[in-house]
Protein backbone atom coordinates (compact mmCIF):
# COMPACT_ATOMS: atom_id res chain seq x y z
CA UNK A 1 0.00 0.00 0.00
CA UNK A 2 0.99 3.42 -1.03
CA UNK A 3 0.79 6.03 1.75
CA UNK A 4 -0.80 9.07 0.88
CA UNK A 5 1.59 11.66 1.06
CA UNK A 6 3.02 9.33 -1.48
CA UNK A 7 0.76 9.24 -4.07
CA UNK A 8 1.93 11.69 -6.88
CA UNK A 9 3.68 11.44 -10.13
CA UNK A 10 3.20 7.77 -11.29
CA UNK A 11 1.72 6.74 -7.46
CA UNK A 12 -1.18 9.07 -7.98
CA UNK A 13 -4.57 7.21 -8.01
CA UNK A 14 -6.49 9.33 -10.16
CA UNK A 15 -4.72 8.65 -13.48
CA UNK A 16 -5.43 6.42 -16.36
CA UNK A 17 -3.05 3.78 -17.33
CA UNK A 18 -1.51 5.39 -20.05
CA UNK A 19 -0.67 8.52 -18.28
CA UNK A 20 0.70 6.31 -15.64
CA UNK A 21 2.89 4.76 -18.44
CA UNK A 22 3.72 8.34 -19.67
CA UNK A 23 4.79 9.61 -15.81
CA UNK A 24 6.79 6.42 -15.26
CA UNK A 25 8.80 6.78 -18.66
CA UNK A 26 9.19 10.54 -17.96
CA UNK A 27 10.71 9.92 -14.16
CA UNK A 28 12.75 6.64 -15.81
CA UNK A 29 14.26 8.94 -18.11
CA UNK A 30 15.07 11.65 -15.47
CA UNK A 31 16.82 8.96 -13.22
CA UNK A 32 18.96 7.79 -16.25
CA UNK A 33 20.17 11.29 -16.71
CA UNK A 34 20.58 12.54 -13.49
CA UNK A 35 22.25 9.74 -11.93
CA UNK A 36 23.26 7.37 -13.98
CA UNK A 37 24.52 3.81 -12.66
CA UNK A 38 23.74 4.66 -9.08
CA UNK A 39 19.86 4.84 -9.83
CA UNK A 40 19.86 1.77 -11.61
CA UNK A 41 17.75 -0.36 -8.96
CA UNK A 42 15.23 2.80 -9.41
CA UNK A 43 15.26 2.79 -13.20
CA UNK A 44 14.83 -0.97 -13.32
CA UNK A 45 11.67 -0.77 -10.91
CA UNK A 46 10.51 1.71 -12.84
CA UNK A 47 10.47 -0.23 -16.26
CA UNK A 48 8.75 -3.23 -14.33
CA UNK A 49 6.19 -0.92 -12.83
CA UNK A 50 5.66 0.07 -16.80
CA UNK A 51 4.23 -3.54 -17.56
CA UNK A 52 2.57 -4.48 -13.87
CA UNK A 53 1.56 -1.94 -11.42
CA UNK A 54 2.06 -4.37 -8.38
CA UNK A 55 5.54 -3.04 -8.85
CA UNK A 56 4.71 0.43 -8.15
CA UNK A 57 5.41 0.18 -4.63
CA UNK A 58 8.49 -1.66 -5.32
CA UNK A 59 9.08 1.84 -7.49
CA UNK A 60 8.89 3.96 -4.32
CA UNK A 61 11.13 2.29 -2.01
CA UNK A 62 14.08 2.54 -4.85
CA UNK A 63 13.47 6.45 -4.90
CA UNK A 64 12.97 6.70 -1.38
CA UNK A 65 16.55 4.76 -0.78
CA UNK A 66 18.37 6.98 -2.97
CA UNK A 67 20.73 9.61 -1.45
CA UNK A 68 18.57 12.81 -0.91
CA UNK A 69 20.49 14.76 -3.14
CA UNK A 70 19.95 12.24 -5.65
CA UNK A 71 16.17 12.30 -4.96
CA UNK A 72 15.93 15.77 -4.74
CA UNK A 73 17.36 16.25 -7.79
CA UNK A 74 14.87 13.51 -9.47
CA UNK A 75 11.38 15.05 -8.07
CA UNK A 76 12.97 18.63 -8.55
CA UNK A 77 13.28 17.67 -12.35
CA UNK A 78 10.31 15.56 -12.49
CA UNK A 79 8.00 18.42 -10.83
CA UNK A 80 9.38 20.96 -13.56
CA UNK A 81 8.94 18.89 -15.74
CA UNK A 82 5.09 17.92 -15.07
CA UNK A 83 4.31 21.65 -13.84
CA UNK A 84 1.23 23.62 -15.42
CA UNK A 85 2.13 25.69 -18.25
CA UNK A 86 1.10 29.14 -17.67
CA UNK A 87 0.16 31.32 -20.78
CA UNK A 88 3.16 33.65 -22.48
CA UNK A 89 3.22 36.85 -21.35
CA UNK A 90 2.78 39.89 -23.51
CA UNK A 91 4.53 42.79 -23.34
Amino acid sequence: MIALTDRFGPWADDIDRAERLARLRSMRAIVRLATGPRGEALANELHRAERDASRLPFALAALDHLAPLDRRQILASYAALHRPQTEARTA
